[in-house]
């Protein structure tokens, strides 16, 4: 069983930047950041795996940036430039194997409880 736990959502002006953080308690191949507004499908934003490969969805490229620290399995999403449209709840997620990437939510084998970030204009 592979726990995850997010934090770092919150409110913040367009424009402006926020980072999140997954605790992860035991190393998994493929680890993402998925959003769900609100009337909305939850969407993939960001996949990293194998410590340096990474994927994005068009909205959030050249705006956020997915990292992974080796030393305390901490996943992270840099989120800059946030519009209006990036409020949701993002959950942190992990899967076993590949495919990884940012279209693989049904292969996800692992949930992190959620974290809300609002985005003012």
């Amino acid at each position: 069983q592979v726990q995850l736990v997010e934090s770092g959502g919150g409110s913040v002006q367009a424009g402006g930047s926020l980072r999140l953080s997954c605790g992860v308690s035991k190393y998994t191949y493929c680890m993402g950041w998925y959003r769900q507004a609100p009337g909305k499908e939850r969407e993939g934003v960001a996949a990293i795996w194998a410590w340096e490969y990474s994927a994005y969805a068009d909205s959030v490229k050249g705006r956020f940036t997915i990292s992974q620290d080796k030393t305390s399995n901490t996943v992270y999403l840099q989120m800059d430039s946030l519009k209006p449209e990036d409020t949701a709840v993002y959950y942190c997620a992990a899967k076993r194997d590949s495919p990884c990437g940012v279209n693989e939510e049904r292969g996800v084998n692992y949930w992190g409880q959620g974290t809300q970030v609002t985005v003012s204009s």
